[in-house]
């Protein structure tokens, strides 16, 4: 595809949160599907997952490792807007995260990235604006997570850097 434009920092690390939710959902498992909070500034970003464990470090390196195949991958990063309740019908609760749509929003913009093998990848309602591809990232570096044992929260700290 390759990216074409050029993107703010923080565009591209927004959108650096969706490829890393692909990669934290396929190495740990659907139980880390649920995102917390996020965060974004400039080229640092931060998931949050409700997860039940630390990860160990041969998962850490995983996931780090997708990210960037994803990236490299250079996935069309879909945007549709859609009524609400025909994107509920459409894709389930799969693109909602623990903190809520507010109710009176009745039109969502879907974020879909899919796999090489068309499989979604991450799918999300999420009204931020996005890269046109997961190539126009850069690369991800994930720093040192924490996790939250009491609030079942893991953290996953990001950087990402021109490709």
């Amino acid at each position: 595809m390759g990216c074409t434009g050029s993107y703010p920092v923080e565009v591209r690390t927004h959108t650096a949160l969706h490829v890393l939710k692909g990669a934290v959902v396929r190495v740990l498992g659907e139980a880390a599907r649920w995102t917390a909070s996020t965060y974004v500034k400039g080229g640092h970003g931060r998931l949050v997952v409700q997860f039940d464990r630390k990860p160990s470090p041969e998962e850490l390196a995983r996931i780090e490792e997708l990210a960037n195949k994803t990236v490299e991958w250079d996935l069309p990063v879909e945007v549709v807007t859609l009524p609400r309740r025909e994107a509920e019908e459409r894709y389930g609760d799969a693109i909602y995260d623990l903190f809520p749509v507010p109710e009176d929003v009745q039109e969502l913009s879907i974020v879909l990235i899919r796999d090489p093998g068309g499989g979604i990848w991450n799918i999300n309602a999420c009204n931020k604006e996005h890269t046109a591809s997961t190539g126009c990232i850069g690369r991800l570096s994930l720093g040192k997570p924490r996790f939250r044992r009491s609030k079942r929260l893991l953290e996953l700290p990001f950087d990402i850097e021109p490709g």
